[in-house]
């Protein structure tokens, strides 16, 4: 298992494989996972040839269980210092959910050279909450619910989710994988309750807008019709008109989760955009 420390002393847990000449892709997951939730897309990438690279975000997964620096800048100043440790050039930068808001903030400020395309799947920029200049957005009754949720019943919340919204189990006639809804479960139950509960306001307060409009590399934005968990019409159909260089795909009736239940059909789409 390999380590990196950042510069205040949090231990950030990464998987590294391929060839480390090959051109590298970096997966992003999404709160309250960890890298385990990019096998189907690590796998695959890493047969068609590239090194792949997932990291546990701060309080995820096998990284330190931070009771601070749980906001988005930490996050993506962590993943600024993986780039650098790894030395990584030319990269290609895949964010799913609360992790399409990191890969998009990181490629708003990374180095030069750094990184080549960037791809945000059922991601939650611009920004989720509702206001006065978002009132498409989610009430903050919904994320006050899902904070009073962990409190009260961490383990009980989290298998409601993956049970239910996150991949569409909960729709008439939908195909229930028991083993995924315990892994979603065992990825969420290893991270720190304190991080993850912070990580709530973190993915519905953040304001992605001038990352968006900063992001200069061609960046592909994809989104299931069917996201229960981040409504398509406040998220990529608004994304798309902020980025300069962005094409934006969606799936008829695809679920939050659909990296896991329509691999086979994102995965392919994910190699052409990356090998256009």
């Amino acid at each position: 298992m390999a380590f990196f420390t950042t510069t205040d002393g949090t231990e950030i847990f990464y998987k590294d494989w391929g060839s480390k000449s090959a051109q590298p892709i970096v997966f992003h997951h999404g709160w309250p996972l960890s890298a385990d939730d990019w096998d189907a897309q690590m796998l695959y990438f890493l047969d068609k040839g590239f090194r792949v690279i997932a990291h546990d975000r701060r309080g995820h997964g096998r990284s330190t269980q931070t009771d601070t620096g749980n906001d988005m800048d930490t996050y993506v100043s962590d993943v600024l210092q993986l780039a650098e440790h790894l030395d990584l050039r030319n990269a290609v930068h895949i964010g799913h959910s609360t992790g399409g808001g990191e890969a998009a903030r990181y490629a708003a400020r990374a180095r030069p050279g750094r990184i080549a395309k960037a791809v945000l799947v059922g991601a939650v920029p611009p920004i989720m909450i509702k206001s006065a200049r978002n009132p498409g957005g989610l009430p903050k009754d919904v994320f006050d619910g899902f904070r009073s949720a962990l409190a009260a019943n961490r383990a009980q919340f989290y298998l409601d989710v993956a049970s239910g919204p996150f991949y569409g189990f909960n729709r008439p006639g939908a195909k229930v994988y028991p083993g995924t809804i315990q892994n979603w479960w065992r990825q969420g139950m290893i991270g720190g309750a304190k991080a993850h509960y912070d990580c709530i306001a973190v993915f519905s307060e953040t304001d992605f807008t001038e990352d968006l409009k900063s992001i200069t590399v061609p960046t592909l934005v994809l989104h299931g019709e069917d996201d229960q968990v981040v409504p398509i019409a406040d998220s990529a159909q608004l994304a798309i008109k902020l980025l300069k260089h962005g094409t934006l795909k969606t799936y008829p009736g695809y679920p939050h989760g659909m990296l896991t239940t329509h691999a086979d059909v994102l995965n392919p789409d994910l190699l052409a955009f990356i090998k256009a």
